[in-house]
């Protein structure tokens, strides 16, 4: 995992375009995401925890929503701390917890993701086989779920324990960290890097088999679905499109970045800074999940997009009938009116 590294630590020539990027901008667009993803989160898990988990499918979407929510947590922290507030007792929360639980929800979500392309894989391209049957059980995706997250937690929450050294004079998020604190870093880094590499091919296979299957499956129906076949790309590439939008930029800078972040002696003072700049803005591109995440929900999930029209379609029905019943008062106290100014004299 990388840590947010402050001005102290940055060279003095590229301060100021430092702090307009990560001080001034980065903040606003954390808050405008935060602010969306509390309400479109807030919305999915009023309609997801309505709907049962009849599947392996909702039970890897619903365990991926629970990894938004907690990651959306951790974003106002990281705000307060950009903007220059709390002083150096909110970068020690920053570094030891909400920075260590924004990772471990990202490659958590990550971990789902690559659960539910398989899922998708072995019902539409595999859904003969035993193995297939054996994994869509639904007993068998919520171990998978807990199992996910106790492995996740095994190996993230060591990052916060260890960073127990007392506060340095110039601060940083890695100074920290003991020895073993350290160490243990370096190799949650590579193992979280494995993860998503590893999800990222599945995935890609994944998909590509599923391509390949809906096209010789419409090419022998011989007939015009051309409707339905956008229907089923819309399903089948979201959760993918994701994927490749918010976090491959991000893991791909990360490569040079961690060199930089472990052996920072080896990079001038204008590459450091570019790799600063660029891991903050894709850092921030893959926050942007929590934002688009609940597209998967709908385009993946039909019981989730059923219900969300359903619900829709009950309030929209229920705003008429409101609009109706008060124009009918409003109407009937104009006649009570006219009646009374009548029988008054008032309008003779």
């Amino acid at each position: 995992m990388d840590y947010i590294n402050t001005t102290q630590t940055e060279p003095n020539n590229s301060t100021n375009i430092s702090s307009v990027f990560t001080h001034l901008v980065l903040p606003v667009l954390y808050s405008i995401i935060c602010l969306c993803a509390f309400i479109l989160n807030g919305f999915a898990a009023w309609i997801f925890f309505r709907v049962p988990s009849s599947s392996a499918l909702v039970v890897y979407l619903k365990n991926m929503m629970v990894a938004d929510v907690l990651m959306l947590f951790t974003y106002p922290w990281r705000v307060v701390d950009d903007l220059g507030y709390g002083g150096l007792q909110l970068k020690l929360i920053v570094c030891r917890y909400t920075a260590v639980l924004f990772y471990l929800c990202m490659y958590t979500g990550i971990i789902f993701m690559s659960l539910i392309s398989l899922e998708r894989y072995l019902k539409i391209v595999r859904s003969t086989s035993g193995v297939s049957s054996f994994l869509q059980r639904v007993s068998v995706a919520k171990a998978l779920a807990l199992l996910t997250w106790g492995v996740m937690t095994f190996f993230t929450l060591p990052n916060a324990i260890l960073s127990n050294q007392p506060m340095p004079e110039v601060f940083s998020c890695m100074a920290l960290k003991s020895d073993l604190g350290l160490q243990w870093h370096e190799a949650s880094a590579h193992f979280n890097n494995g993860i998503f590499w590893v999800a990222f091919l599945l995935m890609v296979f994944c998909y590509t088999s599923i391509a390949c299957h809906v096209y010789r499956s419409y090419k022998r129906v011989q007939r015009d679905s051309s409707e339905a076949r956008r229907r089923s790309n819309r399903s089948i590439f979201s959760l993918l499109a994701v994927f490749v939008l918010c976090f491959v930029p991000y893991h791909v800078c990360r490569v040079p970045y961690t060199f930089n972040q472990r052996y920072n002696e080896d990079f001038s003072t204008q590459n450091n800074l570019i790799l600063i700049q660029a891991k903050e803005a894709t850092l921030f591109m893959s926050s942007l999940n929590v934002c688009l995440d609940p597209i998967i929900y709908f385009f993946m999930c039909r019981t989730f997009r059923e219900s969300l029209l359903q619900k829709t379609k009950l309030n929209r029905k229920n705003r008429k009938h409101r609009v109706q019943f008060q124009q009918s008062i409003k109407t009937e106290q104009q006649s009570k009116t006219t009646i009374s100014h009548l029988q008054d004299g008032k309008d003779i």
